[in-house]
């Protein structure tokens, strides 16, 4: 069988926030579909970009190895890949031009080559994969190396005689307990660790359980998995676990599904399995809010080690969650942040601003309730329309020419909000200081504050008040 060589195309240095706050995880989906084809029976090779600085790197690699084939694809579990980001692209565009030039067939997957096909196939690539990828790569590559019709394969795009061929969407697949272990072997995760352990004095690894989401909220887009949802046993789940903490001694995992544990009575059989299993570690999650009320849901995240659970709160202003079709209500984020906090599990919240109708006053509702409940982490975003969505549709007609962010701290407004780019960009930071002097002050309160939070708050308070004067002039200026 033919030589194909995996990468993928997000480099953490070509994301400056990203970098800095020094929590790389391994590309998970990308290291799953290399198991795929090896299985298939072809020579198999990978080249890790994300921690390395540049994607002229793949040079060296390509006249090593000399593949046949480069396939780029794109971890479909780390949400810093679905935000789209054109550095990535831009660095996906290099790398696939250095395989054409020696001469290999080059493929893509990924959420931002399914959206935008076309400008990938007018950039040297021969292939794109679009939506879930590993049964359709596995058919592509059989054919191609076969040199048989590939025009019939389902879920892909690519070119004949100057025309655009895009075959029809393939289903996702149901039974994930199927397909092999993430080829683990073929990548060195001692510098991931290294990160970790010098930065935060613990190594954390990924693990998907699910795939898809179910829920419609109206501006998250799903080009990977879409709507359906499909879950990994319990057994299956834990099983890779407990080799991932013989084979590499993580401490702690992120759970990087979209919604975990959703089926009923996947969390508590998972929890069940780790304690007859007797295995210790931490994890992260992400969920709703509306799911974790659900009768003994976090006692059962409690008993397996859960230490960290996102919530998708994103507004404290209930007109705001019902334009966005969240299906959650400010009360329940509430609820939920309290329960967790009683089982001693840290929340933290998903924020966006800038969403269509937002006024000053939902702005102030998000603030104070992000002070009131005081979660353990937040994350600050502005709305971000992504083709597939009906947000996009909706403000479709008023994008600017740039509708990609270049990276995750890009957070440029593309449409016309009610206030300026210049005071979305700036109440960002404004939250920031409002949410540390917060914190700092309740910990001052208990007389449990630490250096580093004191600092922070003596810091932020003179800050706060300059950029809530900034805001102001913003504001009125807009």
């Amino acid at each position: 069988m033919s030589r194909v060589l995996f990468t993928h195309s997000y480099f953490y240095k070509l994301d400056s926030k990203q970098w800095k706050f020094k929590q790389p995880y391994p590309p998970l989906g990308s290291l799953l579909v290399a198991a795929v084809i090896r299985e298939a029976g072809f020579d198999v090779n990978f080249f890790d970009v994300a921690l390395r600085d540049a994607p002229t790197e793949i040079e060296g690699e390509l006249k090593k190895y000399n593949p046949d084939y480069l396939v780029i694809y794109d971890d479909g579990f780390n949400y810093l890949t679905k935000m789209c980001l054109t550095a990535m692209r831009e660095a996906a565009f290099t790398m696939a031009k250095k395989a054409k030039s020696h001469g290999a067939c080059v493929i893509v997957c990924g959420s931002d080559s399914s959206d935008q096909y076309e400008k990938y196939l007018s950039n040297g690539i021969d292939f794109v994969v679009r939506g879930e990828g590993e049964e359709t790569l596995r058919e592509l590559l059989i054919s191609l190396d076969k040199k048989e019709n590939h025009q019939e394969i389902k879920g892909i795009a690519f070119r004949s005689f100057n025309e655009t061929i895009v075959t029809p969407s393939r289903l996702v697949l149901r039974d994930l307990d199927e397909l092999p272990m993430p080829a683990w072997d073929l990548i060195d995760l001692d510098p991931y660790q290294k990160i970790w352990k010098s930065h935060h004095g613990y190594f954390s690894l990924n693990i998907a359980t699910t795939r898809g989401c179910p829920f419609k909220c109206n501006w998250c887009a799903k080009p990977i998995y879409g709507n359906r949802y499909n879950s990994r046993s319990p057994e299956h789940v834990v099983n890779e676990i407990e080799f991932l903490l013989k084979r590499f001694q993580p401490d702690h995992f992120w759970m990087c599904d979209d919604i975990f544990g959703l089926k009923p009575g996947w969390v508590k059989r998972f929890s069940e399995l780790v304690e007859e299993r007797n295995l210790k570690f931490k994890y992260k999650i992400q969920s709703r809010v509306d799911l974790l009320l659900e009768e003994n849901t976090i006692e059962a995240l409690a008993k397996s080690g859960i230490d960290t659970v996102w919530v998708g709160a994103e507004s404290g202003s209930q007109k705001i969650l019902d334009a966005m079709d969240k299906g959650t209500t400010v009360k329940q984020i509430k609820e939920a942040t309290e329960l967790l906090h009683q089982h001693k599990i840290k929340v933290a919240f998903f924020l966006q601003f800038g969403y269509s109708g937002e006024t000053k006053q939902d702005i102030d509702a998000t603030l104070k309730m992000v002070l009131d409940l005081l979660p353990d982490e937040i994350g600050i975003s502005v709305s971000y329309p992504l083709p597939g969505t009906k947000f996009y549709e909706n403000v479709k007609s008023q994008l600017k020419e740039k509708q990609n962010w270049v990276d995750s701290d890009d957070l440029a407004m593309m449409y016309p909000a009610n206030f300026s780019p210049a005071y979305y960009k700036l109440l960002h930071r404004y939250m920031h200081s409002r949410y540390r002097i917060k914190r700092g002050w309740e910990q001052l309160k208990k007389k449990k504050i630490k250096g580093r939070a004191l600092a922070s708050m003596i810091y932020h308070a003179p800050l706060s008040i300059l950029q809530g004067w900034k805001l102001n002039q913003l504001q009125h200026a807009g």
